[in-house]
């Protein structure tokens, strides 16, 4: 039987399933938690996968549809996400990250995009590409090419043209 998948709020419930030994969860300057090494790693190295229940977009829109904290990573068929546990739903977003995320055959790694030095906190960009145009889903990473937004170059730009459209119809309809 299916296991239901974990509560909006849980955290704690996320954290127990674990990861590799030398990936804890400890306090973030990006975001209030984070995924950290106590040991070095090299370029190229698979990390961790990222586990959790697969749920459906609509699923998970409802589930979270009151709550701007989520664990999703959107998964290549566009109609599925997995509702984040253990460890690498700790890995927060930064705009000059240390890993990639790279869905290989059904699964979702967490690679090294360089050397990552004992103590540093795992990142990847998250390159968010769907949410409501309202939703700036602002970055706070502070890195020095930040670009203000977890949403990639490519969706901030098809935004901005949605805005400026939605702009130009209300002025229209004046």
């Amino acid at each position: 039987m299916p296991k239901n998948p974990p509560r909006k709020f849980d955290r704690d419930d996320r954290r127990k399933r674990t990861g590799p030994a030398h990936l804890v969860i400890g306090n973030s300057k990006i975001d209030s938690e984070g995924c950290h090494t106590t040991a070095p790693i090299k370029k190229g190295t698979y990390i961790v996968e990222y586990t959790g229940p697969r749920i459906t977009i609509k699923q998970a829109d409802k589930l979270y549809d009151d709550h701007p904290r989520t664990y999703l990573f959107g998964l290549s068929d566009g109609k599925h996400v997995i509702d984040g546990e253990g460890v690498a739903a700790f890995i927060n977003h930064s705009c000059d990250a240390n890993c990639e995320a790279d869905e290989i055959k059904g699964h979702v790694w967490i690679i090294a995009a360089r050397d990552i030095e004992a103590g540093e906190e795992l990142t990847y960009d998250y390159n968010l590409y769907d949410g409501d145009l309202d939703d700036p889903s602002l970055c706070f990473c502070g890195a020095k090419n930040c670009r203000g937004s977890m949403y990639s170059e490519m969706e901030l730009a098809k935004r901005a043209k949605a805005l400026r459209r939605r702009s130009t119809m209300k002025k229209k309809a004046r």
